[in-house]
């Protein structure tokens, strides 16, 4: 006897609701096009949300979690995304009304207990006596983790150990990886007992899959442009898998729903709801300028330096993509103006390597570079703008007024998008503190609520 599982799965939505409507309507028709006695699992593979989007923050991805409950699905597991960019508090509660069951099999709190909503992995039963083994593994940001009270153990070493642990229980192994194409490689290799790996987090996608020795690799891009539908077909007289394929069905060639954008407006409205309340009263207006200094830039810098109180700041104008009015902000006005999940950082600098930094700063292609990722969720990287931080006409730099000291230590302010090498490549190594949960928007809206309230008393 023969039978055939079918897996459908996504990954990487990052809240791009635009697509959902149809992946909604697509997954929950699906089961009408195969035979009856056919299996069926569906399975999120992480960055299912992005505070970025109105909805979203508006619900601190519990939003997300509803969508995902109604679609019916089966299995997640969690990106950075859902994993760093929420506080402790709130990702602990962010499953509590799911439907479906979260599997990260590197995931502990920093005692090393599991906490009561993650599932180490997963031995999934079907009618026919088959049972399948689900793993999986988010990437392995430490020191983001470390700060909101949680703990990531490495992803292929704990999959060698929970795949060891329940390979004599399973006829075959999935593994749910939010780790990057590069390591599900690596995975194929080192874990070999893995049929089928479901990849995300570099936002790679595979139209017909890929076999890496006997592992198939499936993958689904970003942003619902794909769904995956990956067919096993298992011989229950063997004992085994006998065949393994993958295909994409592209978001845009399927049907919409009549009442798609009704759906998107009414998800925007939600978060527009949720985040009407006022945070603080603005005393003047202030101008965006993606090339160069601002009203609004300069209330940034002040900003960030009175937040960390680093010694100097560093940040690219294309962060803000909104003027702030005067008057009344509310929480969706800051949403609006810093919709990006970064964080601020300070990073420990001498003298010399301070300079550096801001000679490679001068880079002419970088203003209108359009940067994707990184936490980055604008347009233009925009010009980079310093605060407590000036170069004479003469070429000599000062920090808060002192001509700088090649030996001498300072911190400077920055955002946490710029630590991982791509922009300044000595800064992925140079000591720093990451300040979380805190977003870039939080600080703006803990400053002006400091003005706010300074203002009020005088």
């Amino acid at each position: 006897m023969r039978e055939t599982i079918h897996i459908y799965h996504t990954n990487d939505l990052h809240s791009h609701l635009e697509n959902w409507p149809t992946i909604h309507q697509f997954l929950s028709e699906f089961h009408t096009k195969h035979h009856p006695n056919d299996a069926y699992l569906l399975l999120d593979i992480g960055d299912h949300m992005d505070r970025s989007n109105i909805f979203t923050e508006g619900s601190l991805g519990k939003g997300n979690v509803q969508l995902l409950n109604d679609a019916g699905y089966d299995y997640v597991t969690i990106g950075n995304n859902e994993g760093i960019t929420l506080s402790h508090d709130d990702l602990d509660t962010l499953y509590k009304d799911a439907k479906f069951e979260v599997i990260v099999s590197n995931f502990t709190t920093l005692e090393g207990e599991i906490p009561s909503w993650v599932l180490p992995y997963k031995i999934h039963t079907i009618s026919s006596g088959i049972k399948i083994g689900i793993v999986a593994a988010t990437a392995d940001f430490g020191l983001y983790y470390e700060k909101l009270g949680w703990h990531i153990q490495k992803p292929i070493e704990r999959l060698k150990e929970v795949c060891q642990d329940i390979r004599e229980q399973v006829d075959f192994i999935i593994c749910m990886s939010h780790l990057g194409m590069s390591q599900d490689e690596i995975m194929t290799e080192q874990i070999p007992e893995i049929d089928l790996i479901l990849g995300s987090h570099t936002h790679h996608f595979f139209e017909n899959g890929k076999m890496l020795g006997n592992t198939l690799q499936a993958a689904a891009g970003k942003y619902g442009m794909y769904i995956g539908h990956v067919t096993m077909e298992y011989d229950h007289e063997a004992k085994r898998i006998i065949s393994k394929q993958a295909v994409l069905y592209a978001t845009e060639s399927l049907p919409k729903p009549k009442d798609a954008q009704l759906q998107i407006k009414a998800w925007e409205e939600i978060g527009r709801e949720e985040l009407a309340f006022p945070v603080f009263q603005n005393a003047t207006y202030l101008k965006k300028e993606w090339f160069g200094e601002s009203e609004l830039s300069t209330f940034f810098g002040k900003a960030l330096l009175s937040f960390t109180k680093a010694d100097c700041a560093l940040f690219p104008a294309g962060i803000f993509l909104t003027d702030l009015h005067k008057g009344v902000i509310t929480a969706g006005d800051l949403h609006r103006c810093l919709p990006h999940p970064i964080n601020p950082c300070v990073i420990t600098l001498t003298g010399a390597e301070l300079l550096e930094i801001v000679e490679e700063s001068k880079n002419e292609k970088w203003p209108y570079l359009e940067v994707k990722g990184l936490g980055f969720r604008g347009n233009y990287l925009g010009a980079m703008l310093f605060e407590h931080l000036k170069e004479s006409e003469e070429g000599i730099l000062y920090v808060k007024d002192e001509e700088l000291q090649i030996e001498k230590v300072y911190t400077l302010a920055t955002l946490d998008m710029f630590t991982f090498g791509y922009f300044f490549p000595s800064l992925k190594f140079a000591t720093k503190e990451y300040f979380m949960p805190e977003l870039i928007r939080d600080v703006v809206k803990w400053y002006g609520t400091q003005l706010d309230s300074h203002l009020s008393q005088t």
